[in-house]
């Protein structure tokens, strides 16, 4: 069972995100905050492996409250609600360690798929927005290239050229031969060698250090 908190201040879009949840067998809502600091409250008191946080919130907004989840050994994941497709605050929170963004205007069907994918770590929500979102957001020339990622094998170089582009653990093991295992393998030890959180935070790496494939920016 999937355990999801949301926090957002208008009641009658949780209202109707709470209905969408629970009419799903593997997912539950298990507690609701209208505000930042409410949300670090209900967090901390139920222990949710998704929380959909909106960013901009009274008392405490999502970028703040997102900052301090994230500190605690264990945070669950933790994606953004916004209205604004290229909203340079959510790309902040993902720089944060946010798991990814959504508009709150998505279709349900792409909500749940969203949460699924976040909880499952197998992929990135809507990559190519991902992708946008800090390519509009940033402006500054790529970082160098740190030696954690010189000590990548080549095929985990390889994986991570492709976890990059936004492609799941399923579509890596079909184009590279592989079976999802060992893809999933490959993904650990790349997030693990180059101390990220998860995959978006990858997709994040790699633009920020000109390693995005097709971008004209690699060294």
């Amino acid at each position: 069972m999937i355990r999801v908190v949301l926090a957002d201040d208008q009641a009658l879009f949780r209202a109707g995100i709470r209905m969408v949840i629970d009419s799903q067998a593997d997912m539950q809502v298990v507690g609701e905050a209208a505000d930042g600091r409410e949300a670090v409250e209900v967090v901390q008191r139920s222990a949710p492996d998704v929380v959909l946080m909106d960013i901009r919130m009274p008392v405490m907004d999502g970028l703040a409250a997102t900052a301090q989840l994230l500190q605690v050994p264990d945070a669950p994941r933790i994606v953004m609600l916004t209205t604004f497709d290229l909203d340079e605050a959510a790309a902040r929170a993902i720089r944060q360690g946010a798991s990814g963004f959504l508009l709150k205007d998505a279709d349900p069907e792409f909500l749940l798929a969203a949460i699924r994918t976040v909880h499952a770590g197998s992929a990135v929500i809507a990559a190519s927005a991902t992708r946008d979102l800090f390519t509009q957001a940033t402006d500054a020339a790529p970082a160098a290239v740190p030696d954690a990622y010189r000590r990548l094998t080549d095929r985990e170089r390889e994986i991570f050229a492709l976890a990059a582009r936004g492609l799941s653990n399923a579509e890596i093991a079909a184009r590279e031969f592989l079976s999802e295992a060992t893809v999933k393998t490959h993904i650990s030890r790349i997030l693990a060698k180059l101390a990220l959180r998860d995959r978006v935070q990858l997709v994040v790496f790699a633009f920020e250090h000109g390693l995005e494939s097709g971008s004209g920016r690699r060294r």
